[in-house]
């Protein structure tokens, strides 16, 4: 350090990256733009030290003892936090891919023309690795975080090239304050996460588009009345079960803590939970099918179908057909869980057309084959059976192209393991609750209402309530999950209150206007979209009322999708769990109260509920982070509202004028509705424009810069 400071010659075993100085900044001049390993003359670099908390100098002590270098550091913990370590394993190959990784996507983004972080001769990380960790005489020294004191716990690996590159620019350029920096990364990292949320929105608005094709044919074949019930209540059980133990529960469990594993360098242990989540999946969800498959007639029976229904029998064969898609749902969530973790999404959103084509043959195989009801739903039930088998098949491949594969293992004593099944327990009932609303709607729908009509009713309605909700919350909450979760393994508490406000606010800038255009033209929408066929005026009457009550908690759902993933990323999914179970009464009560007023006052709950569950989680998620621009996100919500609003005022006005004078064909329906959405959505992107709503602008740059 001495010779460093008199510009004189360097041993390769002092050159060392101190507190005070940072990385590579001892040597310097025109030695410092060499490759170390050149500098070196290939022999091999000292132990590095990376700047310690606290400035804690004395620890330089630790390097002079040599012969303590080929050791190995003392064993870290088994990567949930119970056993911090002082210091990380040494350089493995876990390492050398991180690098061939980090700089594949700078070649990306420079053949892109876009800004590199990694590639650069003069960072720690160009060093050679040896192959074999044992024998390699260079290991990093991580700080860790003091837990009681609050401390940092590890640096991320992007900040460490970071401050190299940032060593070496020094020397031919003129400081650049921090705050500069932080803002610049902070662009780039909202650029990316935009570019992810759209890619998704795409890919999710391609599968929904088909989706919607399937309902309306759906719907011009069955109907709203007769076994098509049976058909719905035979297929929310499996979907409300689904839910509960596998799928979306399942991935939001399973992601942090195999993302956690990834951060922390333990790639092998991270595919060895992965791959034992796998097969204990396929066992307990294979002997939970085989078990409703024979109980199948009890369970529907709760649902008013038992053997003395009319339509009994149909549900019971309809429920044993469809309940397998548990199982396989299951074993989709790890998949898509281990790409979602790695940053894949588009083949996971895609997945789901292949899903609604194949379910679109067998429908059209079904009116084809046969004239009977009851065997068109069978094979409606078969085909949706092996398209879900197909879309579980669909990403398998890109798995191979990951650092890791699945293999048959079942390690039940893994922690990691253990904590995932503990995880899954608040999950579940955060995500499942939500579902068992659905059920417990059904249930006044089947024994207050009519059984034979309104629960499909309130089906179609819903469905046409989540096209916007899987296009777009769906989409954000998907693309910030992972990222969310990294944040929270490296206790990036500013980064990760910047990306739950982000994910809040595009969802308010999305849905809002959609929810006020579902609101205002419900009946127009129902009439051109559903009344084909099978599907008559008086079936519009009855869903229309249905869809704009749902379409008034459309935001707030979700806004709680969005709160429930942060709480998630965070481990503490106990949190949306009792906000669910508040929500489960709540539903029931309200549902009790309003089914007297119709079939739309069972929906009307639904959205009350939404309501009372996101104020709830904004309360709690505030105490919980001390603030996470809340106060931006209010202020975009109330602009947003007051330009929705200049949109159902021009919307309704012009599809009103256009269909009386007009008419109700196809044609003139198309019109109508297409002119009254175009300029009322054009106004609403006007006011946004003259009440500068950031998110507009947000959107507007990232059409430019794709252009």
């Amino acid at each position: 350090m001495e010779g460093a400071a008199r510009c004189g010659p360097i041993e390769p075993l002092d050159e060392l990256a101190v507190p005070r100085l940072g990385l590579l900044r001892v040597p310097f001049g025109d030695r410092l733009v060499e490759a170390p390993h050149e500098r070196l003359g290939g022999r091999a670099p000292a132990e590095v030290l990376l700047p310690l908390p606290r400035r804690l100098a004395d620890a330089l002590l630790l390097l002079l003892d040599i012969g303590h270098l080929g050791k190995r550091p003392a064993a870290r913990g088994p990567g949930d936090g119970s056993n911090p370590a002082p210091y990380a394993a040494l350089v493995d190959d876990a390492e050398r891919q991180r690098q061939e990784r980090r700089l594949e996507r700078d070649r990306r983004r420079r053949e892109q023309g876009k800004q590199t972080y990694f590639e650069s001769e003069a960072t720690l990380d160009s060093w050679p690795v040896s192959q074999d960790p044992a024998s390699a005489p260079t290991s990093i020294l991580r700080p860790r975080r003091d837990r009681e004191r609050d401390e940092l716990i590890e640096l991320e690996a992007q900040a460490l090239d970071q401050e190299g590159q940032a060593a070496q620019g020094a020397a031919f350029a003129p400081p650049i304050g921090s705050e500069t920096r932080e803002r610049s990364a902070a662009a780039d990292e909202g650029h990316g996460l935009a570019r992810s949320g759209v890619i998704f929105a795409v890919a999710t608005g391609i599968s929904r588009v088909i989706g919607l094709v399937r309902e309306i044919a759906q719907a011009a074949v069955f109907g709203i009345g007769g076994p098509v019930n049976a058909f719905e209540i035979a297929y929310l059980i499996p979907n409300t079960v689904r839910s509960l133990v596998a799928d979306s529960a399942l991935s939001a469990a399973f992601v942090p803590v195999f993302s956690d594993l990834l951060v922390k360098g333990e790639r092998q242990r991270a595919w060895r939970v992965a791959s034992s989540l796998f097969w204990l999946m396929l066992v307990g969800l294979g002997g939970l099918t085989a078990l409703f498959i024979i109980i199948a007639p009890l369970v529907m029976g709760i649902f008013g179908y038992g053997p003395h229904d009319e339509f009994g029998a149909i549900a019971a064969n309809l429920a044993r057909i469809l309940f397998p898609l548990v199982l396989v749902l299951g074993l989709t969530g790890i998949v898509v869980g281990i790409l979602n973790s790695y940053d894949h999404f588009t083949v996971p959103a895609l997945s789901p057309v292949l899903w609604n084509l194949i379910i679109l043959l067998g429908l059209g195989l079904g009116v084809h084959s046969t004239t009977s009801d009851a065997t068109r739903l069978y094979i409606y039930a078969g085909a949706i059976l092996v398209a879900t088998i197909a879309q579980f098949l669909l990403p398998l491949p890109w798995l191979y192209g990951l650092d890791g594969r699945l293999h048959m293992v079942i390690d039940i004593h893994d922690p990691a393991v253990k904590r995932t099944f503990m995880l899954m327990v608040p999950v579940t009932i955060g995500l499942g609750l939500i579902n068992i609303n659905a059920l417990i709607d059904q249930l006044f729908a089947t024994h207050y209402l009519n059984p034979h009509r309104d629960p499909a009713a309130i089906v179609r309605a819903f469905r046409l309530y989540m096209l916007p909700q899987g296009v777009f919350s769906v989409a954000v909450a998907t693309v910030l999950f992972p990222l969310l979760s990294r944040h929270a393994s490296r206790q990036d508490w500013t980064a990760f209150q910047r990306t739950v406000g982000t994910g809040l606010r595009l969802i308010s800038f999305l849905l809002l206007p959609a929810s006020v255009a579902a609101a205002v033209l419900a009946t127009p929408i129902v009439r051109l979209l559903y009344q084909h066929g099978q599907f008559n005026a008086a079936a519009t009457e009855k869903v229309a009322p249905c869809l704009a009550a749902f379409a008034l908690g459309l935001t707030f759902n979700g806004t709680m999708l969005m709160l429930n993933r942060g709480f998630f990323s965070l481990q503490s999914p106990w949190i949306p769990s009792w906000v669910a179970f508040g929500n489960l009464g709540l539903n029931a009560i309200l549902d009790a109260v309003f089914y007297r007023f119709g079939v739309w006052g069972i929906p009307l709950s639904t959205s009350l509920v939404n309501i009372a569950g996101t104020a709830a989680l904004v309360v709690v998620f505030r105490r919980r982070m001390r603030g996470f621009e809340l106060g931006e996100t209010a202020r975009t919500f109330g602009l947003v509202t007051i330009a929705s609003a200049g949109l159902a005022v021009v919307a309704w006005g012009i599809w009103r004028g256009l269909d009386a004078e007009l008419g109700q064909s196809l044609a003139a329906q198309i019109l109508a509705l297409g002119a009254g959405l175009a300029l009322g959505y054009a106004a609403f992107f006007g006011i946004c424009r003259l009440l500068r709503v950031r998110e507009l602008d947000t959107l507007l740059r990232l059409r430019h810069s794709r252009a």
